[in-house]
């Protein structure tokens, strides 16, 4: 699993690639994956972008998610293949858990599911759904997208009746693939603790966000005694300057190393599990900023 308790691992957010006005690069990202995979990164992940317009703030156009962790799966071996989050009440649960035994099955139990509601009315709209309904869309489509992913692959119906004459292949060949709720989804935290194996939330400085973990894990009290994972992405600029201080930016940091590690090493200690870089530079290339995290960040980590 990707979470752990009293460990932080790191993962990469694809496309790792300058956010212009164009298009995946396909052979780009495979390289990045496969390099990450070898300097020992945890995991990658990997964003479901329906469409793209001006009120989505990445102007990449991103691939089908399905059609990239395929690919991902078959060029890596060792790191974890998540996705950062799957739009829930877009697709169709049964779709889901299709494409998600397939990826779990190529990848040899690698595959984290990340699902997300979205949040833009215009997409909603496009797509024949009511944002206003995102809530309740996302907690049966939920639930439905889990019973599929049970050891026994129950396949139901609208109304929750298991259809026995239906089955989804290819067959689990895992425990369980890790369900993870991205963002709060309209969700109160003690739903997400019921149903989720962790939780993956966006960039907050960390006094903001040690007050977000407090009321996680006050949500997980009152619900389980299991161990939920908590995890945030981060917007990196990792400076070619290792004494460079840490400034905030929006949905993360500009940062040299050795400030980098003491608030990575802050955030492990506040009771985070995982963080995600989304690597931004004008001037470095994201192989040369893995490396250098791979090389001196991960080291002190541990």
């Amino acid at each position: 699993m990707l979470f752990h308790p009293d460990q932080l691992s790191l993962g990469i957010v694809l496309p790792a690639q300058a956010r212009t006005h164009a298009d995946i690069q396909f052979p780009t990202q495979l390289a990045t994956a496969v390099h990450a995979d070898k300097l020992g990164f945890d995991a990658l992940w990997v964003r479901d972008v329906p469409l793209n317009s001006e009120s989505y703030p990445d102007p990449i156009g991103h691939a089908d998610p399905w059609v990239l962790l395929g690919a991902l799966a078959a060029a890596t071996s060792q790191i974890h293949l998540a996705t950062g989050a799957i739009v829930l009440p877009l697709r169709h649960p049964l779709h889901i858990a299709k494409a998600a035994l397939s990826v779990a099955a190529l990848s040899k139990g690698r595959f984290v599911l990340g699902l997300g509601s979205g949040d833009r009315p215009s997409e909603y709209e496009i797509f024949g759904r009511d944002v206003e309904n995102r809530k309740t869309l996302f907690q049966s489509r939920w639930e439905r997208l889990a019973a599929a992913l049970r050891p026994d692959q129950a396949v139901t119906d609208e109304q929750g009746n298991v259809r026995e004459e239906f089955s989804i292949r290819p067959a689990l060949q895992q425990a369980a693939i890790p369900m993870v709720a991205v963002g709060s989804s309209a969700q109160s935290l003690e739903w997400i603790a019921r149903h989720a194996a962790g939780w993956m939330t966006y960039y907050r400085p960390l006094p903001v966000q040690t007050d977000r973990l407090a009321l996680w894990h006050n949500a997980q009290l009152k619900i389980t005694t299991e161990f939920r994972g908590f995890g945030q992405s981060m917007v990196l600029e990792l400076l070619d300057r290792p004494d460079a201080i840490y400034e905030e930016i929006n949905l993360g940091a500009r940062s040299g190393r050795r400030a980098l590690i003491d608030m990575l090493s802050a955030m492990r200690e506040a009771g985070i599990h995982h963080v995600a870089f989304n690597l931004i530079s004008d001037k470095r290339s994201p192989a040369e900023v893995m490396g250098e995290i791979a090389a001196d960040v991960m080291p002190a980590l541990r």
